[in-house]
């Protein structure tokens, strides 16, 4: 375990030897909705205003504060955050992050930060219409650089 020392305590892990390298992380998160829900987000009918662009902001801003919000995670320097969203036509929209960086660790938690937190301001956005929405998966569909290498989530 890289966060617990030899007296079982949290730490913090030492990156201070490892190399920058170029690293990227794809997350992605999904909220099942009524389809009236999904309907008038899609079609910026909402009173709060436009749900998309509002979560879109929120997810990146979430993502440059992850390190403020998950502890022991590094302050990195982020190359670039986005925020993308698609759906189904029906019942469910799509939520997917992509995050770059150069740098001694890698980028997975603000990716996955990102989709976290856009999927929160769409649920806040659209409370007052369906307060049944569900976030009903948030993962980690590919990563690159680093150490550990290259993973994709074969689901």
């Amino acid at each position: 375990m890289t966060h617990i020392n030899e007296k079982g305590e949290a730490v913090m892990v030492d990156v201070g030897e490892k190399n920058y390298t170029e690293r990227s992380a794809h997350a992605y998160a999904r909220i099942k909705m009524q389809p009236s829900t999904l309907e008038a987000i899609l079609s910026d009918k909402l009173k709060k205003g436009d749900c998309l662009s509002c979560a879109r902001i929120a997810g990146i801003m979430a993502a440059k504060k992850t390190s403020e919000l998950i502890p022991l995670c590094h302050n990195i320097p982020i190359d670039s955050v986005t925020v993308e969203f698609d759906n189904n036509g029906k019942d469910e929209l799509y939520i997917n992050s992509y995050a770059k960086c150069t740098y001694k660790t890698g980028i997975e938690m603000e990716a996955l930060t990102a989709v976290s937190v856009a999927a929160l301001t769409v649920y806040d956005m659209c409370k007052s219409i369906d307060r049944g929405m569900v976030t009903e998966e948030i993962r980690l569909i590919e990563k690159s650089g680093g150490k550990s290498g290259d993973f994709r989530f074969d689901g």
